[in-house]
């Protein structure tokens, strides 16, 4: 088995697509519609045929209800691994994004979390290296 494809619920996809595409720099992988249904996906530039982040709508009452629950909690909807968390920060923070967390030494790795302007919390994460 293998992990192709996951999501995170966005209350715009269109600014959804923006932000992680002209932000965190992911590439548009799918975009197409079917009636009120709209299928956007986003994936690693690095990985073209790698693991597929789906921006779906939230238009789901329970999805909504869920997605605004872990933000409240300051939850992260969606964790990103990095080789260079404090160059990820730089970058994306001159791109305009919102931290609530800076670069921050955990137990076993680095972390940043921002606001996707879409209603989540993003962490990036970089592992320390034993």
């Amino acid at each position: 088995m293998k992990i192709k494809l996951t999501n995170v619920y966005v209350d715009h996809q269109e600014k959804a697509l923006r932000f992680y595409t002209e932000v965190l720099g992911f590439t548009k992988k799918a975009d197409f519609t079917n009636g009120p249904f709209r299928w956007l996906t986003v994936i690693s530039p690095d990985e073209p045929n790698g693991t597929e982040l789906q921006l779906a709508a939230n238009d789901n009452p329970a999805a909504k209800a869920y997605q605004q629950a872990i933000f409240q909690q300051r939850q992260p909807a969606v964790n990103f691994y990095t080789d260079n968390v404090r160059g990820d920060y730089e970058r994306i923070k001159a791109r305009g994004a919102e931290f609530a967390m800076p670069p921050t030494e955990v137990t076993g790795s680095t972390i940043a979390q921002l606001n996707d302007t879409c209603g989540n919390l993003i962490q990036i994460t970089q592992l320390a290296h034993w």
